[in-house]
């Protein structure tokens, strides 16, 4: 299958100057809508949801601070897997990869970057202030920040001015952020097949030079604790617009190899409670999961629900960690374990399908008529 070089029925071919020379990748034929990426997502949002409520304790404190005691004792099997829903973050950020290269194809930087401000903001605005406002009314488990730092959080920018987040989770969106801005220069180069498959050659190399490098802004920029779950977003989707080929699988296996190091570190240094073969294996399961997505294994999965269910995977992230945590602290004592985080997550679902609803829709309309005006203007 050509996808470019032939038409459907009768109609003619092409001229000869479009077909692309030989060697060359082929573009796949337009797929529909990838409805299990949705579905994927919300099962990565709800892993990490289960995970902070019912599957970590803090080590530097006896028990835990939002239980009273550990969970391993309240609910063992609930704990035993929920103690693996951290890797939710690891797919998040493949899946980002795969996303953002898929949706910036053919848009130029002023599209890509309007695209990105409209899809974070919004949401992120209210998360912040509906945490700040929880935290206030719920003391106790939190230390609340200054008013000057709340108000600084809003820039999503609080990471590289050295001041903590309102929610410990937006850690990862700074690493989003330094994403978004390396990929910006391969969009603002227009992308193709080969642009793209350097970029994650080149920024693979930094990121595995910078730990070694004594260089703080390459650290910063190569992000190597994060790059390679990127980069094997960018590959399976490259896989997914013109076929596999060896080169694609070679970054892609160079992206398990150092993702499971990634990993093993992070069992290690923060996620005491899991393994790293356990940790290996989840995400081994995902990556050969999004290989079928990439090869069109799950065309045939057209739910039209998952749609709805991956818009509400952004809201419930940003939403659940602090807030969720600090109301287990109160009501521990009055529900069930498992009723309580049940009821939890059901909440934060409902809510994060009513800030999609009447809060980023709304709010990203006005934002993006109001940033092509601007830029309506720059071109005056």
């Amino acid at each position: 299958m050509t996808g470019l070089a032939l038409t459907r029925g009768a109609q003619p071919l092409p001229p000869l100057a479009v077909l692309p020379p030989t060697g060359a990748p082929r573009v796949r034929e337009r797929r529909p809508r990838l409805y299990a990426v949705d579905g994927i997502r919300l099962l990565a949002a709800l892993m990490v949801a289960l995970h902070h409520y019912a599957g970590t304790y803090r080590v530097d404190r006896p028990g835990n601070p939002i239980w009273g005691r550990p969970v391993s004792e309240i609910m063992p099997t609930v704990f035993h897997v929920a103690s693996y829903g951290w890797i939710g973050v690891e797919i998040f950020f493949v899946i980002s990869g795969f996303v953002i290269c898929m949706s910036c194809w053919g848009r130029t930087p002023r599209q890509f970057f309007v695209s990105r401000v409209i899809r974070l903001y919004p949401a992120y605005w209210f998360a912040v202030l509906f945490t700040t406002g929880v935290l206030a009314a719920v003391p106790g488990v939190w230390e609340r920040l200054r008013a000057r730092d709340v108000l600084l959080n809003l820039t999503m920018l609080q990471s590289g001015s050295g001041v903590r987040n309102v929610d410990g989770v937006y850690w990862t969106l700074w690493s989003e952020l330094r994403f978004y801005l390396l990929f910006l220069v391969v969009v603002a180069t227009g992308l193709t097949y080969r642009k793209v498959v350097l970029f994650c050659c080149v920024w693979g190399a930094a990121a595995m030079l910078a730990p070694v490098s004594g260089l703080p802004l390459l650290v910063l920029l190569a992000n190597p604790e994060g790059a390679w779950y990127f980069i094997a977003g960018l590959a399976l989707y490259l896989m997914h617009r013109f076929g596999q080929d060896l080169l694609l699988w070679g970054i892609l296996g160079t992206a398990w190899l150092m993702g499971q190091r990634e990993l093993g570190t992070r069992v290690d240094e923060v996620e005491h409670v899991s393994s790293w073969r356990g940790a290996v294996l989840i995400f081994t399961l995902f990556l050969l999961l999004m290989v079928a997505v990439a090869l069109g294994r799950t065309d045939r999965i057209r739910w039209r629900w998952l749609v709805t269910a991956g818009s509400l995977t952004y809201p419930l992230y940003l939403m659940h960690y602090a807030a969720g945590t600090a109301l287990i602290s109160r009501l521990h004592d009055e529900l069930d374990a498992r009723l309580l985080v049940a009821a939890l997550i059901a909440g934060f679902l409902l809510l994060s399908w009513a800030v999609h609803r009447w809060v980023e829709r709304p709010l990203a309309g006005a934002v993006k008529r109001g940033l092509e005006g601007a830029f309506a203007r720059m071109r005056g």
